[in-house]
């Protein structure tokens, strides 16, 4: 800036103010200067300038990585919500900054914003640490969490009704005629453990016991999955349906039942959990839980703006649905 206001024989502040098309300059100046820019190939670093002017407008949207599950953003889930949180963004004139951060240490994002990098953090699920997502609230960072709403939380969390959900599969299920239904998840994670009570309040009510044999517990990762369900056919474990806590555990179950000579839906019904996109597509076309991406971003972003305005903001949680497709009826065509 101070090379083009030599050129231009005129202040940095003059350079400054026509760059940013002020009317106090000239046109004439601000045209002479414009393309004085042009030719030296100058372009206004706009993180310097919200970093200047504190008029910073990204926010952070934090997905944390498990090296257990090695889950990847590139995961339907990630990608769906990712998507709903940019259009929200973006038609709210934000930018977003993806990141990643260590799941055993979440706080670790909150340098994104004590750095100035970013305004506020979104996260993608709690994961196994609850306990560090408080810690930043109580800094009074601002934060909004995709996940569930739990006991001593103090952060905005935003997130679908995961008992609701995990009662409606497994209610569905037992509809169909099912009576050893397994579950497919990891309980010691805060969304998953809200479904997985679901499942056993639906047994419960329908008078049957949860058996801890028909529980695998897995994260996120599909071959893991696979695996977990080859074993409990060759263990010999009885089972009749398989609730999964992902779109992507339950192809991924589907495919191991069919490896292990076990037809879906005839002898094992399979519902899924979150409707990304392709499970309309899946083979057979995937029973589910409905999450409700399309309102996800606005929710989650609104959450976000009004806790930057000074609100203290309660957790909300938005309302699931069962979609009812081949994979879980009775009679639908063998696969």
């Amino acid at each position: 800036m101070a090379d083009l206001a030599r050129l231009a024989g005129v202040s940095v502040a003059t350079v400054s103010r026509a760059l940013n098309g002020s009317t106090e300059v000239s046109e004439a100046t601000r045209n002479r200067i414009s393309e004085l820019a042009r030719q030296m190939n100058y372009t206004i670093n706009l993180s310097a300038k919200n970093l200047r002017t504190r008029q910073n407008r990204t926010v952070a949207v934090v997905i944390p990585y498990d090296s257990t599950s090695r889950q990847h953003v590139s995961e339907p889930f990630f990608l769906t919500m990712m998507g709903s949180l940019a259009d929200s963004l973006t038609s709210r004139g934000y930018d977003m900054l993806l990141s990643r951060v260590d799941a055993e240490k979440l706080d670790m994002a909150a340098s994104l914003y004590d750095s100035g990098t970013a305004i506020g953090i979104i996260m993608i699920g709690q994961w196994h640490h609850h306990d560090q997502l408080n810690v930043m609230a109580a800094r009074n960072v601002p934060l909004v969490v995709w996940g569930a709403q739990l006991a001593q939380q103090i952060y905005c969390s935003v997130g679908g009704d995961n008992f609701d959900g995990g009662a409606k599969a497994t209610r569905h299920l037992i509809e169909q005629g099912r009576k050893r239904i397994a579950f497919l998840g990891d309980p010691d994670l805060p969304e998953v453990m809200l479904r997985h009570r679901g499942y056993e309040h639906a047994l419960r009510e329908a008078g049957m016991q949860p058996d801890p044999r028909l529980l695998l517990k897995q994260p996120f990762e599909a071959n893991m999955a696979s695996d977990a369900v080859r074993r409990l056919v060759a263990d010999g474990v009885a089972f009749d349906a398989l609730f999964a806590c992902s779109d992507v555990l339950a192809v991924a179950a589907i495919h191991a039942l069919r490896s292990s000579g076990r037809s879906v839906p005839r002898e094992v019904a399979v519902v899924g959990y979150d409707d990304v996109e392709w499970a309309r597509h899946a083979e057979p076309p995937l029973t589910t839980i409905r999450q409700p991406f399309a309102n996800a971003g606005a929710e989650i972003v609104d959450a976000l703006l009004q806790q930057l305005s000074g609100q203290k903001v309660p957790p909300r949680t938005l309302r699931v649905e069962l979609v009812v497709r081949n994979s879980s009826i009775a009679g639908s065509a063998e696969r």
